[in-house]
């Protein structure tokens, strides 16, 4: 079973987010808090660890995994070709519950991406996330901790009656499960898309993007 760690969720321990980042560098999923439940967090570039997080999951292998940056300049690392309405929404909403999908860059694996050279990325309001983001130095996989087509876990033991045998590690503090879940916005079409309404309301992204 998956190891529990309790972390403060304002001022994380320098040493449980090392440890966590160290987990991580060993191709190991953890699992997180972030600003609502808990997530699956795990190297991008590492195709064992996604190949755990898929299998943690259940996961259909043509559903590509979101990522969780700690800025701006971190998501153009794992992109391209991004277009002006991901830099008006990204500075307006991040940190916070709007992911964006973009295209991926070459360097990301086609396996995180579901075969589709698309990715899904957000910066988490999340003071656990964003201070693991820095230790770790870049973007994370960072899904839903369920299995799919469940709900997603909102406390430690939860995610360790779950997903125990899957993950090595699980970061444990009260989360806000009322928060409200992330609203999903496609840019890589000729137009705006959304994908799913969250916190961030389709009337709301019509009045800023515009039609």
């Amino acid at each position: 079973m998956a190891e529990i760690i309790p972390v403060r969720a304002d001022d994380p321990q320098e040493d449980v987010i090392t440890y966590c980042t160290n987990q991580i560098q060993r191709g190991e999923v953890v699992a997180i808090p972030t600003d609502t439940l808990y997530c699956l967090v795990a190297d991008p570039l590492n195709l064992a660890a996604v190949g755990k997080v898929f299998a943690a999951k259940t996961r259909a292998w043509d559903r590509s995994l979101p990522l969780i940056v700690d800025s701006i300049d971190q998501a153009q690392e794992m992109t391209q070709n991004l277009p002006s309405q991901f830099y008006l929404l990204a500075r307006r909403y991040w940190p916070g519950q709007v992911s964006i999908i973009v295209n991926a860059a070459p360097s990301v694996p086609l396996k995180v991406t579901g075969n589709t050279r698309r990715l899904s990325v957000r910066q988490p309001g999340s003071t656990v996330a964003m201070k693991l983001l820095k230790h770790f130095g870049m973007p994370l996989i960072a899904t839903s901790a369920n299995i799919s087509g469940e709900p997603t876990c909102s406390t430690a033991q939860k995610v360790q009656a779950a997903l125990g045998d899957s993950v090595s590690l699980i970061l444990a503090c009260p989360v806000n499960s009322s928060y409200g879940v992330a609203t999903t916005v496609d840019l890589t079409g000729p137009k705006w898309k959304l994908i799913r309404e969250g916190i961030v309301t389709e009337a709301e992204l019509a009045e800023f993007l515009g039609d």
